[in-house]
């Protein structure tokens, strides 16, 4: 059950390979062997890269999609304008179980990952790369690349290139958390939202995109826009990379054109001929159903117009002889784990919907559904990050995508068919070190400590966000969202200021005892009241 996919599973391609080129020959491409198989790259200025990525319709492949060279432009525009020399980060930190696509490409073609940031760092006058990974086997890779082309950090170089490493963890790949990491901090999201191209690593501008798309830059770069173009669709030219796993034979990565029939992808990994739902997107993606999978293309817009999506490129089908309930569950209770327990929609919200989905499969009838519903949309635009978000998409497209089982389970006597474990899991559930929620937590988890808002003094002035941004966020109404909240460990000094600067005295802090630690579970014990009273401020 839940098996965990291995760091390099088998990789295929449909067609001609681009970004796996020369895997037929090694399984690694050291420097050597990359510039045999991909041959040298000439560099280019700031407006010919963004006008190359804007004429390949070049989208970030970490999940968002947002266009390269828009990114690009904000970047150089804002390093211009306050004189300073930009960033360059590279997310590989692929920390979804269901994802190995970076990963492998990390592992096996680093080097064509390095020639699209390396053109980027150059064509803006960069001095410094990251690259953001959260495995051993990607940091080793990474690291042999780096001193494969003769980089290091070291303050005499040019360009101070390093490989930072994070724990595996689902928030961690956040780009707010990498960069909160590159400056000494926990690798967790800031509870303010601020713009990478304007105020990144060290505040300075930073261009960050996920590592497949620094190298189909670097593809396209080599061979141009024209004949990139002439691979795939005519509006999502290329190739994309894919992570097939669930009720497979075969789970592996496959690099594909775009416009190729998404059954066909399925077949070639051995999927059941007519899957019951096929989750598109990973753990922050959709549900499609079977006679939806017959009418989709493996592309972002073709996606997204049959109600799935392209997110991360995880496709994970599920047979007939599974609940999908069941199945669903299990990745809820995960994605509530992943929690970094600093916001209220998330540390709340999250267990919560957990908790009504388990209900619903209890038989909880009418109004489990309409409680899983209510939370999935409480929890929306309320977090520090993009989590509860994602999370929030699953539940909603369960909800919508398995109506007759919805109907058996919350109004009836279930299914009647097992819950295999088919959708990949870490092993164990264990969650890792280093940063709240993990072993660390002593050191970096929640304290004691919460603090509490007084309704009947709170006037909105807002000082507890700015001193408290690891808690506090203003709602529209210019009210914090939360009326109380945990305290992390490490903010527990900033909570105090917070108390007492707070002009309407409004703020107050209270310590529990501490408590024996329970046996391990699979959610935080929450009380319903307390969940329902926290999501509905």
């Amino acid at each position: 059950m839940n098996e965990a996919l291995p760091d390099v599973p088998e990789v295929r391609v449909v067609g001609l390979p681009q970004l796996t080129s020369g895997f037929d020959l090694v399984d690694r491409l050291d420097l050597q062997m990359h510039l045999k198989v991909h041959g040298p790259l000439e560099p280019l200025g700031g407006e010919q890269l963004a006008q190359l990525a804007e004429r390949i319709n070049l989208r970030g492949r970490g999940g968002a999609g947002f266009p390269f060279h828009k990114k690009l432009r904000s970047v150089a525009e804002s390093a211009i304008k306050r004189g300073v020399r930009p960033v360059v980060v590279v997310n590989g930190s692929e920390d979804e179980p269901a994802c190995r696509k970076d990963t492998v490409l990390i592992n096996r073609a680093p080097h064509l990952i390095l020639d699209g940031a390396l053109l980027c760092a150059e064509a803006m006058g960069a001095r410094t790369l990251v690259v953001g990974v959260t495995r051993e086997s990607t940091q080793r890779s990474m690291e042999q690349a780096l001193a494969e082309r003769g980089l290091s950090n070291g303050r005499r170089s040019a360009l101070r290139a390093r490989v930072q490493r994070n724990p595996v963890r689902m928030v961690t790949g956040a780009a707010a958390s990498l960069i909160r990491s590159i400056d000494g901090g926990p690798a967790i999201p800031p509870g303010r939202k601020t713009s990478a191209s304007k105020s990144g690593v060290g505040g300075a501008p930073t261009l960050l995109s996920n590592a497949e798309t620094f190298a189909q830059l670097a593809i396209a770069a080599r061979i141009g826009p024209e004949r990139y173009g002439n691979t795939g669709l005519y509006d999502e030219p290329g190739t994309v990379m894919l992570t097939v796993s669930g009720a497979v034979a075969r789970p592996m990565v496959v690099e594909v054109p775009t416009g190729v029939p998404l059954r066909y992808v399925l077949q070639l990994a051995g999927a059941p001929p007519v899957p019951q739902g096929v989750l598109t997107g990973g753990y922050h993606g959709k549900w499609i159903d079977a006679a939806t999978v017959n009418e989709a293309i493996v592309s972002r817009n073709s996606l997204d117009a049959v109600g799935g999506s392209l997110g991360a490129g995880a496709i994970l089908p599920i047979s007939q002889d599974t609940c999908p309930l069941g199945e669903s569950l299990m990745v809820a209770k995960w994605l509530a784990q992943e929690s970094a327990n600093q916001c209220g929609p998330c540390y709340l919200g999250l267990p919560a919907a957990a908790r009504g989905l388990e209900d619903i499969l209890g038989g909880g009838g009418a109004a489990a559904l309409e409680a899983v519903r209510q939370v999935a949309k409480n929890v929306k635009r309320r977090g520090a990050c993009s989590h509860p978000d994602g999370s929030a998409m699953f539940l909603e497209s369960t909800l919508k995508a398995f109506t007759e089982d919805i109907a058996l389970h919350a109004l009836g006597n279930g299914c009647g068919r097992p819950v295999t474990g088919v959708l990949p899991l870490f092993e164990g559930g264990a969650a890792p070190t280093g940063i709240p929620g993990g072993e660390d937590e002593d050191k970096n988890g929640p304290s004691r400590q919460k603090i509490f808002v007084d309704w009947t003094l709170c006037r909105g002035h807002g000082l507890c966000a700015d001193l408290l941004p690891e808690v506090f966020q203003l709602g529209a109404d210019g009210f914090p969202t939360v009326a109380q909240a945990q305290v992390p460990r490490y903010a527990e000094a900033k909570a105090l200021r917070a108390v007492r600067r707070c002009p309407a005295l409004a703020l107050r802090i209270e310590e529990s005892a501490p408590q024996p630690k329970a046996p391990s579970r699979n959610l935080p014990v929450l009380s319903q009241s307390r969940g329902r009273r926290a999501l509905g401020r």
